[in-house]
């Protein structure tokens, strides 16, 4: 349950430790969580949800710094004190100032699988055994249809490039089955969907084309778009983090189904311009090349069933609020 001092909107999961009105306790006790890649995106705002909440963070990141330890750390002194790891390390697979060639595609795998893997076995040989395991990946696990309603528990992982990059990131982050804390971490998987937020993500790139009235939908417009705020795919964590009941894979994508055409026609009303020149197939293939363009042209129906019946409260579960929230700053 989240709980409120005062009636102004925090972030999924956002408990104050202390309000001018007095102290707004903890609902949980406080945790050193292990971020990986918490200086990207996402992590910037797991991070500030994370101490928001009391937790003290420790970030792996490739440069050093204050609260923070590298990767070449991990193989040789393991991890540091902690009760709970997250990775959400990864090169940027949409990047599109990086040409498809094999050379970025090891780049990207390496940056998840490699990354995941060194964690896992650091976990299997910590001294104390951590609490939480959580590892986020993404919806590419489950196969473009216009027509087929995808849940957690619906198979996949097996029919592109991003389908089996994802099981080979999931599979990394097992824990040996010899390994004493088998049974004692808990282990959740995040299967995130398209990140929105003011500070990454797609949304700044996308902002001056529709700002000019010359945005619109990718390709036919038909392809779903599993969505999620920043704020909530952070929530998500914090909450799998802190609830000893959440095991297994959640679906870190917001409740309401959406076409690329509803995305492109919200960030129009949201910005008040149109949106309906539509972007051919053939320009998103040509930027993107077609291993990465199909994750941008097809789509799929992702429902986040066990997210929800796990007892988690979205903060923004339609996506007109969500993409207003985003550019009120802008």
């Amino acid at each position: 349950l989240i709980r409120f001092c005062t009636v102004k909107w925090r972030p999924p999961g956002f408990r104050p430790l202390r309000e001018q009105a007095g102290v707004c306790p903890s609902l949980s006790a406080v945790m050193r969580v292990l971020v990986g890649g918490g200086t990207g995106f996402v992590g910037r705002t797991l991070t500030r949800l994370l101490k928001n909440n009391g937790h003290e963070v420790t970030i792996i990141s490739r440069n050093p710094g204050p609260g923070r330890i590298t990767w070449q750390e991990i193989p040789t002194k393991g991890l540091p004190p902690c009760d709970a790891a997250v990775n959400l390390a990864g090169e940027n697979i949409m990047n599109p100032f990086r040409r498809w060639t094999e050379e970025f595609k090891k780049e990207v795998t390496d940056s998840r699988i490699e990354t995941t893997r060194m964690l896992a076995r650091a976990i299997a040989s910590a001294e104390k055994p951590l609490g939480s395991w959580v590892l986020v990946t993404g919806i590419s696990f489950y196969a473009p249809s216009e027509t087929v309603e995808y849940d957690e528990d619906s198979a996949g992982g097996d029919y592109d490039f991003a389908s089996h990059l994802v099981t080979a990131w999931e599979t990394a982050a097992r824990i040996p089955c010899d390994s004493t804390t088998v049974g004692v971490t808990r282990g959740v998987v995040v299967r995130a969907g398209f990140v929105l937020g003011r500070d990454g993500g797609a949304i700044p790139s996308m902002l001056w084309p529709f700002r000019l009235g010359l945005g619109g939908p990718m390709g036919s417009g038909c392809q779903y778009l599993p969505w999620i705020h920043v704020a909530d795919l952070a929530g998500i964590i914090l909450h799998a983090l802190e609830s000893k009941n959440v095991t297994g894979t959640l679906n870190g994508v917001a409740p309401a189904f959406n076409t690329n055409r509803d995305f492109a026609q919200a960030l129009g009303t949201a910005l008040s311009r149109p949106a309906f020149l539509p972007l051919p197939a053939f320009v998103v293939n040509a930027v993107f090349g077609s291993e990465r363009g199909v994750m941008l042209l097809e789509g799929a129906k992702v429902r986040p069933r066990r997210t929800l019946e796990s007892g988690y409260r979205y903060a923004f579960p339609e996506l007109g609020p969500a993409l207003r929230d985003i550019l009120s700053s802008h």
